[in-house]
């Protein structure tokens, strides 16, 4: 040949080969071919290319053994190329593998037309890839031409917009521009007022303080006048207060002996000890004088606590919830407790606690200091309840006085006669304490 095999005929030739060399006994297996031999069948001809392509080559023997197999694979093939005759519809490299193995008359001719229709193959099919390219290529431009023309057509109605947004902004900010101008000059002009008003403020200071210097010193003559008539009336009711405690004094000696002689014990059951409620796991003002204090006045409990024989009722919960709703409720109960026995050492007074007995899942312990009662309302009932009945058992005419800034609460025992009391203020006067 004076050209090698077309690489196609010669994949083809080496691929025959090495199926064949799988069926070979082992002395028939040409030397240089017998380590090739025994690969798996798809290695052979991968791995063993140009050693079976050399030995197909230059073994005649080999090679006629392998064109037997092509033989009996495609005999009218072999018949054709025998007689000189390629088939026309034979496949080129078939026929070229067929004639390089046979070795027919004419066999390198063959090999030379089946090259020549490879070529004329593969240009053939290099055209219609190309073609095929091409059609790509056009039709991506054609893609790209109309993207091209939609993103022209969207960047022109963006312009349109920003044109029409600009235009917008513009008029925006000519009337911004008018607002500042007329804003500038209500300024001025409030500025202009606000300073006449302050020389105006200056003078009335001025006079202001000339009359209040005024004010005080005949504040200062009265004072001294209101002194002299307090001092002449002490000198002229001297007598008549001596009168009077000469007799108070025989009243309560008098008092005193008729409870030793009718032994009366020294301390007595309260009207609210007959209130059935629950007292904790441990060991409720007819006719109060206020002179007409607010009820949120700060004075107005230090009045109420100095009336003799007072009934202070608390709304325990509503106390601690006011002055510190973020303890537990044992610690709330706790601090108020503690609070209260400083301020039932200091003034004596009766004092009950009412707590709402539904906010406890089981009983608790109260350790109530001297002077102070603690009450828990009944399971169905609330300690709004209790606090009425403990108003309602008192005897008319005693002072009462509930503590508590729930207004139903409030409006109910004024109503009965007690006098209510906000939170806060017991709040602060325990503070103070």
């Amino acid at each position: 040949m004076s050209r090698p095999l077309p690489e196609q005929v010669r994949l083809n030739v080496v691929d025959l080969a090495a199926t064949v060399l799988g069926t070979l006994p082992a002395v028939s297996i040409p030397p240089p071919l017998r380590g090739i031999a025994k690969f798996e069948a798809r290695k052979r001809a991968k791995l063993g290319s140009a050693p079976i392509a050399a030995q197909l080559e230059n073994d005649k023997k080999f090679r006629e053994l392998v064109a037997e197999s092509v033989a009996a694979g495609w005999p009218e093939l072999v018949s054709s190329l025998a007689d000189g005759h390629v088939p026309p519809a034979a496949d080129p490299v078939l026929v070229a593998a067929a004639a390089y193995l046979t070795r027919p008359p004419g066999w390198e001719e063959m090999i030379e037309l089946a090259r020549s229709d490879l070529q004329q193959s593969a240009a053939a099919a290099e055209g219609s890839e190309r073609e095929e390219v091409v059609s790509r290529l056009r039709e991506q431009l054609a893609a790209q031409k109309s993207a091209a023309k939609e993103e022209s057509d969207r960047l022109r109605e963006q312009l349109k917009l920003a044109r029409a947004e600009n235009s917008d902004l513009r008029r925006k900010l000519h009337d911004a521009r008018e607002r500042a101008k007329a804003a500038l000059a209500r300024t001025e002009e409030m500025e202009r007022v606000a300073e006449e008003a302050r020389t105006a403020a200056v003078a009335a200071g001025n006079a202001g303080e000339s009359e209040l210097r005024r004010l005080r010193e005949r504040l200062a003559d009265v004072e001294k006048q209101l002194e002299a008539s307090r001092r002449a009336a002490r000198e002229g009711r001297s007598l008549e207060d001596a009168r009077i405690r000469v007799l108070l004094d025989a009243l309560q000696d008098a008092s005193a002996g008729l409870r030793r002689e009718l032994g009366l014990p020294a301390t007595i059951s309260r009207p609210a000890d007959s209130v059935a409620a629950h007292p904790g796991e441990r060991p409720g003002v007819r006719g109060v004088p206020a002179r007409a204090l607010a009820d949120d006045d700060p004075q107005l409990l230090d009045q109420l606590l100095a009336i003799p024989q007072i009934h202070l009722i608390i709304d325990g919960y509503n106390v601690t919830k006011t002055g510190y709703g973020t303890l537990t409720l044992a610690d709330q109960r706790n601090r108020l407790m503690t609070n209260l026995g400083g301020l039932a050492a200091q003034t004596r007074v009766e004092m009950t606690v009412v707590f709402d007995g539904a906010e406890l899942n089981a009983p608790v312990q109260v350790v109530a200091p001297r002077g102070v009662r603690v009450l828990f309302s009944d399971a169905g009932e609330i300690a709004d309840d209790l606090i009425r009945q403990l108003v309602r058992v008192e005897p008319p005419g005693r002072a009462i006085a509930v503590v508590s800034s729930d207004r139903e609460v409030a409006e109910s025992v004024r109503r009965m006669g007690a006098r209510p009391v906000p939170s806060a203020l017991l709040l602060r006067r325990l503070g103070r304490a």
